[in-house]
């Protein structure tokens, strides 16, 4: 309903010409959404993002593996720095010639040019999944907090922590231990939602999976590319949501 709802709403804005505007940076229309885009070649951008994993990921072994002999806030920002020059360049490589870094929407006529543009399917979709998933997700939150003893928040007091100080040093970090399990699932979920959009039209990964199979015939090796597609980004996510709860986990006897 969500989906329907929004799209509804979307597809009965002005036309092109009478596009809703935000001064000459934003254009909203039953076409779609135009925001401002950067002239880069799509095929940068995607080198761009397996730079960024493959140095995370190297970065995650070397510390797995006890390569790097320090480790504290000077590392940290040295990766973080090392990572954003390197996709900095490589999105600069990638910079189409003879243009301006930023590609800003045009009206010519009937239709708007220049940008990037949102599909109100795509819009539809996302706006609607994360108003779903947001309340399921506000509620693993709020349980979370509430799932901390008194006594701790009362121990605080104790020591004379003001009530900021009892939020972000006691009750919020453990309250992150307890809901992160719980948020994992919710995101999984969430992932294998996207197929939602089918409904208003959008083209998700399920829908060109099964438009090949239509053109093609080739329906078991599709269907394994789909199978495999979901799996990979599901277990990414997991992994990734998984190596958290690890690393904020309580160590010890007495961890309770």
């Amino acid at each position: 309903m969500q989906a329907f709802f929004w799209y509804s709403v979307f597809t009965h804005l002005p036309n092109a010409r009478n596009a809703y505007h935000l001064g000459e940076l934003a254009y909203f229309s039953n076409r779609g959404f135009y925001l401002p885009g950067l002239n880069i070649e799509r095929g940068a951008i995607g080198l761009a993002v397996l730079t960024a994993l493959a140095l995370l990921i190297v970065g995650y072994v070397a510390r797995r593996f006890s390569l790097l002999r320090r480790n504290d806030g000077f590392v940290k920002l040295a990766g973080f720095v090392i990572v954003l020059a390197a996709v900095a360049g490589v999105l600069s490589s990638g910079r189409i010639a003879e243009t301006p870094l930023f590609d800003l929407p045009v009206q010519r006529g009937l239709r708007i040019a220049g940008g990037l543009e949102l599909a109100p399917e795509f819009c539809a979709a996302v706006i609607a999944i994360s108003l779903f998933g947001a309340s399921y997700i506000a509620e693993i939150v709020r349980a979370g907090l509430l799932a901390v003893s008194r006594g701790k928040v009362e121990a605080g007091l104790a020591l004379g922590l003001t009530g900021a100080q009892i939020f972000w040093k006691i009750r919020l970090p453990l309250a992150i231990r307890i809901m992160l399990p719980t948020l994992t699932n919710q995101y999984v979920w969430l992932v294998k939602a996207t197929s939602i959009g089918i409904a208003i039209g959008f083209s998700d990964f399920f829908m060109i999976v099964a438009n090949s199979i239509n053109h093609s015939g080739q329906t078991l090796s599709l269907i394994f590319v789909l199978i495999a597609g979901f799996w990979a980004i599901n277990f990414s996510l997991a992994a990734v949501l998984n190596a958290v709860n690890r690393s904020i986990a309580l160590r010890g006897q007495n961890v309770r």
